[in-house]
């Protein structure tokens, strides 16, 4: 990930996001951090007009921050996503958690911090693969290896840590 390939910033009502590029793991923990913090916002706002691609990681991560936004009575918006990105949603069953739109989703902020630490991503790869799997269940079967092996990585870290 470059330094500006993922902006967040934030106003009264809205936290704005900017993702350009392939929206990979490296743009899920700054997103994770900030919807595990997210209070009193009206509405979480993406801005995917100049990304060209998303992973699983990612995906999982908004699909979190739409699961918890709306437990908050927040609405997660995404705009100007492209026909293959919303596609991409809809394969994993989750494009129904998210409301979409076009135009500007407000002004973002700076660059979103640098690389996470090993610990950090390998627990937000696993959430993420979790909650594909808890939002829609048939994505078990596509993810279950994958969410294996971070919660083994998980555990290797944290012992590594303990050293």
């Amino acid at each position: 990930m470059n330094e500006n390939d993922l902006k967040i910033g934030e106003n009264e009502e809205a936290f704005v996001i900017t993702a350009v590029g392939r929206a990979n793991f490296e743009y899920a923990v700054p997103i994770r951090e900030l919807v595990n913090s997210n209070e009193g916002k009206k509405s979480i706002r993406l801005d995917l007009k100049d990304c060209t691609a998303m992973d699983s990681t990612f995906m999982g991560v908004l699909s979190m921050g739409a699961l918890k936004a709306e437990d908050n009575g927040t609405r997660f918006e995404i705009f100007n996503a492209s026909d293959t990105l919303k596609r991409l949603l809809t394969d994993l069953g989750v494009d129904e958690l998210f409301s979409y739109n076009t135009g500007s989703p407000g002004e973002t902020g700076s660059a979103a911090g640098g690389k996470a630490d090993m610990l950090t991503t390998a627990e937000t790869v696993e959430e993420a693969h979790r909650k594909l799997v808890e939002a829609d269940s048939s994505n078990a079967e596509r993810f279950n290896d994958v969410i294996n092996y971070a919660a083994a990585d998980v555990e290797r870290l944290k012992k590594a840590g303990q050293e």
